[in-house]
């Protein structure tokens, strides 16, 4: 999200090492974000849930459709104005008369998901462990989503991981956000990425795992990067396909030479490629598309009032994202090439999943917790990042970091990857290239 971005584009995120190599971490702390004052003691236990719905909830859903007033599209405007209101009218066509729901709540069911309560929140998550074989080697690894997706963008890359890959396989936590999905939201101010760092920490306690790997974009890239920053003993390794950029000598430097002489910076000519001209690629098009992200960070009860009464202004104001943020060239494009990645199915099964549960309110404010001061003053931009990383760069993506630029906050780089096509949704728009970096990644932390 290009959110992440602007929290983290204040200062450089210090790596602190003294003499004896004690390296500072983020403390874990503690919280209570429950209704009311904190009970004594807390239900620890781990129950079965399952994806349910009802004929009284599609119907609500039908009557809400046809009941929408529409506007008038632009003439070759694209998606250049937003979600194109002729093309909409398309999509819910289908949702209406053609999306099967409950036969996308069957799929969602295929994968055990499981509810679990920390710091007084129901927090969802879906654990899928792999086939036993001889000789595997089985490591626990946490996949972590972002706005404006779910743990249903992890459904493809799922049985990918809990393949067996030369005698390794992976057994998947996919936890939703506190506030998303089927996660409880927060009842009192606060819940920030810190905050559900150190849920998704207890989590994994909860479930055994002393040591894991973790993977992450958008949101999720820097959950999981506060998740080795308080817990650095615990976090085998770290793969982003998404990393925030920082500001300071080197990185002005690199503006200024890179796009002559890349080599004395650090950048090579793809990071070049991807970079410049800066101007365009990094503050224009951040400018035209973050519109979102400041109504989200000040008032996101106001317009989330709108998006959670209309089921079709909630398709335009989600489906948008996986439009522009897979391709920007998809602005211009009549039906934004929405379908050129993703299915109906697919995409509309993700604005189910926040329709259903009335989710979108409460995602949005996690955008106000964490842009609620200054972002150099909080104590992760004050944090080394220590553990081992592995970085995945999608051509596509919103914002491009070279090496160079991430080395500034992680000493401990395995391995980066210019991906070869693919854009802000990895996991959803391209599971085997991301799953075979992970691999990959993990494969030189184990050193087999």
């Amino acid at each position: 999200i290009i959110f992440h971005i602007v929290l983290t584009a204040g200062g450089i995120l210090a790596y602190t090492v003294h003499r004896r190599r004690q390296v500072k971490t983020i403390p874990l702390g503690d919280g209570w974000w429950g209704a009311g004052e904190k009970p004594l003691s807390e239900d620890d236990k781990i129950y079965p849930f399952q994806v349910q719905t009802s004929d009284e909830e599609i119907q609500d859903l039908h009557e809400r459709i046809d009941r929408t007033r529409y506007t008038d599209a632009l003439e070759d405007s694209g998606f250049n104005y937003g979600f194109n209101a002729t093309y909409l009218k398309t999509v819910v066509s289908y949702w209406r008369h053609k999306f099967d729901w409950k036969k996308q709540v069957a799929m969602l069911n295929k994968y055990p998901h499981f509810k679990t309560k920390i710091e007084g929140l129901d927090v969802h998550f879906v654990h899928v462990r792999p086939p036993r074989r001889e000789n595997q080697m089985v490591l626990p690894l946490m996949l972590v989503h972002g706005w404006p997706g779910s743990f249903y963008e992890f459904y493809k890359i799922l049985p990918i991981l809990t393949q067996n890959h030369d005698g390794v396989a992976f057994e998947v936590i996919c936890p939703s956000i506190p506030g998303y999905s089927f996660s409880e939201a927060p009842h009192k101010q606060g819940f920030d990425s810190l905050a559900a760092a150190r849920v998704f920490l207890k989590l994994m306690e909860r479930l055994g795992f002393s040591e894991f790997y973790l993977q992450g974009g958008d949101w999720g890239s820097l959950i999981t990067t506060n998740m080795a920053q308080m817990k650095p003993q615990c976090v085998k390794g770290l793969h982003l396909n998404m990393f925030m950029s920082t500001r300071g000598f080197k990185v002005l430097l690199s503006l200024i030479i890179g796009p002559y002489l890349p080599f004395l910076v650090g950048l090579t000519w793809e990071d070049v490629r991807r970079l410049f001209p800066y101007f365009e690629k990094n503050v224009w098009n951040l400018l035209k598309e973050s519109g979102y992200m400041h109504i989200q960070a000040t008032k996101p009860d106001t317009a989330g009032c709108a998006v959670n009464d209309s089921p079709v202004g909630l398709a335009a104001y989600l489906l948008e994202k996986f439009s522009t943020w897979t391709d920007m060239r998809n602005r211009d494009l009549a039906d934004g090439g929405l379908e050129r990645k993703f299915g109906l199915d697919e995409l509309l099964t993700n604005v189910m999943i926040y329709w259903t549960t009335r989710s979108i309110v409460s995602s949005m404010r996690f955008y106000k917790e964490n842009f609620k001061s200054n972002p150099d003053n909080r104590v992760d931009a004050k944090t080394g990042i220590i553990v081992p990383v592995g970085f995945a760069a999608f051509p596509a993506e919103l914002m491009h970091c070279p090496k160079a630029w991430a080395q500034i906050r992680c000493r401990n780089i395995y391995s980066y990857t210019f991906m070869p096509r693919g854009g802000h949704f990895a996991a959803f728009e391209e599971p085997h290239l991301l799953a075979s970096d992970i691999v990959q990644f993990v494969r030189k932390v184990e050193d087999f």
